[in-house]
Order: C-alpha cells, then sequence, then structure tokens
C-alpha cells in the first residue's frame, strides 16, 4: 500500500469528483456532509446538503434552529438521531468554543454525533492532522490490495488497517484520505465488477495480479431482517388529515399517519375508528430499514368528527412543517395526488 500513496494523490487531484462540500475545507461543510452521507448515496446527499446550507449557513444558525424545522430539512434522509446530534454539537461548539469549530481530534471526537471515522475525516481534510478516516471503502481497497483476506467486520482488523495507513499517511493527509475513500466509491466498488482498467494503483495490487478480487475482502452472510407488518389511517376530516407523534421503537418522537401493528381488515378498522363516513383501501409499501423490514398496507377513511388524540392539519403544513420518515413518505405523496395542494 506504500507505493500507492503518490499514485493516489496524483489520480485524486485530476479525476476526483467536483461535489459541493468540496469547494472548500470549511470544517461545518465538511462535517455537515460526512454525517449526510452515513447510510445515503452520494447523489442523493448533494440535494440536501445545499438545502441545508442554505437555510443554515452557520454553526449559530444550527444551534438556534427549532428541532421541527430541523427535522424538516432531514426528512428523507433517514436516520434522524444524526440531525438531533447536529443540533447537540452545535451548541456545544457555541458552549465551549465560542462557536469556533474545534481543531484537535480529541476534541472533535467529544461532540456528540461524531465517531472515529468522521473525527478523523475533520482533522486531516480540514486541519491537516495525520488522522486515518477509516471506512467500507478504504478497508476494501487496503484489502484487495494486500490481497488480505481479513473480516472487515471485526473491529480487530479494522484497527489494524488503520494502523498500518497511518504510517504511510504524507503530510496531504485529507487529500490521501479522501483519494482512497474516492478510488473505492468509484472504482475498487462494493458490489459488481470492479473498473480495474481505470485503476491508477492495479498494477501495485495483488488483488488484481492474482485474480482474487472478487473474494476479497470477506463477505459476511447477512441476517434475515426482522419482518413487521402495519395498517395505516389514512384520516381525512374535512380538508384535514390526522397526525401523531410515535411514542416507541423505531422513529420514536417522529411524526407519523395513525397505525396499528398488523393488517386489518375493514370491519377490524370500523372498530378501531369511530365516526366513520367511507372507508376504501389505499396503497401499500414497503421500507427497509438497516434490521427490519416493515410491510404496511392502508385505508383511505373520511371521518365526520376529529379525534382529539391526533393532531389535525392540511397537507400544505405536512409539505411545510411536519417531517414524516421515509417510510411513511409514499402515503404522503398518495394523498397529495388525490387531493392536489
Amino acid at each position: 500500500m506504500k507505493d500507492c500513496v503518490d499514485l493516489l494523490l496524483n489520480w485524486y487531484r485530476i479525476h476526483h469528483r467536483e461535489l459541493p462540500w468540496r469547494k472548500d475545507t470549511d470544517p461545518y461543510h465538511v462535517w455537515i456532509s460526512e454525517i449526510m452521507l452515513q447510510q445515503t448515496r452520494i447523489e442523493a446527499v448533494i440535494g440536501y446538503y445545499d438545502k441545508f446550507m442554505k437555510r443554515l449557513p452557520t454553526i449559530q444558525d444550527l444551534s438556534l434552529v427549532e428541532e421541527g424545522e430541523l427535522l424538516k430539512l432531514w426528512e428523507g434522509l433517514g436516520y434522524y438521531s444524526r440531525a438531533r446530534n447536529l443540533k447537540k454539537a452545535a451548541i456545544q461548539i457555541m458552549d465551549l468554543y465560542h462557536g469556533v469549530f474545534p481543531q484537535t481530534f480529541e476534541e472533535i471526537s467529544s461532540l456528540p454525533g461524531i465517531g472515529e471515522y468522521t473525527a478523523g475525516a475533520i482533522s486531516s481534510i480540514c486541519f491537516q492532522l495525520k488522522e486515518v478516516a477509516i471506512d467500507g471503502n478504504v478497508m476494501r481497497v487496503y484489502c484487495r490490495v494486500e490481497n488480505a483476506d481479513f473480516d472487515v467486520y471485526d473491529l480487530k482488523v479494522k484497527k489494524k488497517i488503520g494502523e498500518e495507513i497511518r504510517k504511510i499517511l504524507p503530510k496531504e493527509s485529507g487529500e490521501f484520505n479522501q483519494a482512497i475513500m474516492e478510488l473505492g466509491e468509484t472504482i475498487c466498488i462494493p458490489n459488481g465488477v470492479p473498473k480495474c482498467e481505470l485503476c491508477p494503483i492495479k498494477e501495485k495490487c495483488r488483488a488484481y495480479q492474482k485474480g482474487t478480487w472478487s473474494e476479497i475482502p470477506r463477505k459476511r452472510v447477512k441476517k434475515e431482517k426482522e419482518v413487521e407488518e402495519y395498517t395505516l389511517f389514512l384520516l381525512k376530516c374535512g380538508n384535514f388529515f390526522a397526525l401523531h407523534k410515535r411514542e416507541v421503537g423505531l422513529l420514536k418522537n417522529m411524526w407519523e399517519f395513525p397505525n396499528e401493528r398488523g393488517f386489518l381488515t375493514y370491519d377490524e378498522v370500523r372498530e378501531k375508528i369511530s365516526s366513520i363516513t367511507s372507508i376504501q383501501l389505499s396503497i401499500t409499501n414497503t421500507h427497509i430499514f438497516t434490521h427490519k423490514k416493515w410491510y404496511m398496507n392502508s385505508y383511505l377513511i373520511e371521518v365526520s368528527q376529529m379525534d382529539p388524540s391526533y393532531v389535525w392539519v392540511s397537507l400544505a403544513e405536512i409539505e411545510s412543517t411536519y417531517a414524516l420518515p421515509s417510510a411513511f413518505l409514499p402515503f404522503f405523496l398518495e394523498l397529495k395526488n388525490k387531493y392536489p395542494l
């Protein structure tokens, strides 16, 4: 791997993708992008990042934003604890560092929601500290270059790879960390055939030479996701629709359409909902989380009275103010299609 450093730096300087958070090395910009990119594709993040920065251009703005508005900006990105931790960290930066982003790895690591990888990325990209940023892309590139049959899900392996890469970090640590990640994202890809013909370090890559790239790194058998079934009630009274906050479990404290566990029949729905004037089956949706899979049926139900246990809002208010998790967005879009704003 040590023979790849200059090759990777030269390649990255010419071929890196132009992304909005790469226009400068402002730690606020890098921080927000790194948090958004966790569990999310770059293509999906760009629009969110631009909207977020337009509304919250500074750490102070982030520290002061209402949680509801923050979650609305995050709507559709998922893993909403990331957004809540961003605000907690911004408040901490305002209180402890007078609004100036901290500049040591230890201080950055102490912020809510920032782990070793993110702290390493910010430290190296923004402050040129010789810190590693080890993610799946980096581990895959390293294992293939070294033809190492490692289990990258083993924390000891991750630590070992970090130690080895730290030994070869150049003074341009931020560029190098981005270069190896960029290679893993665009060329030495995790799924499908890597684009070895375009790779700047193929002549140094032992897996390329031995034809073992498909076996490295070692793949772990995925566990079956737990399946849960839900029936959603799309309750309409006049021009208003019912929402409430999820009280327990996954997506706790997020807005959702009222629902019950299991697939309910018409008769079972009528027993649950009072003052129904009409009821019809609506759309279904499947939503996949990291460890769970939700199957959701829905009923569009018109009622003559508003149940006070719910919040009743217009579709325009849902669109502008109430953040719905991705699992529930298809049902909102169906209502918008049926009842145009």
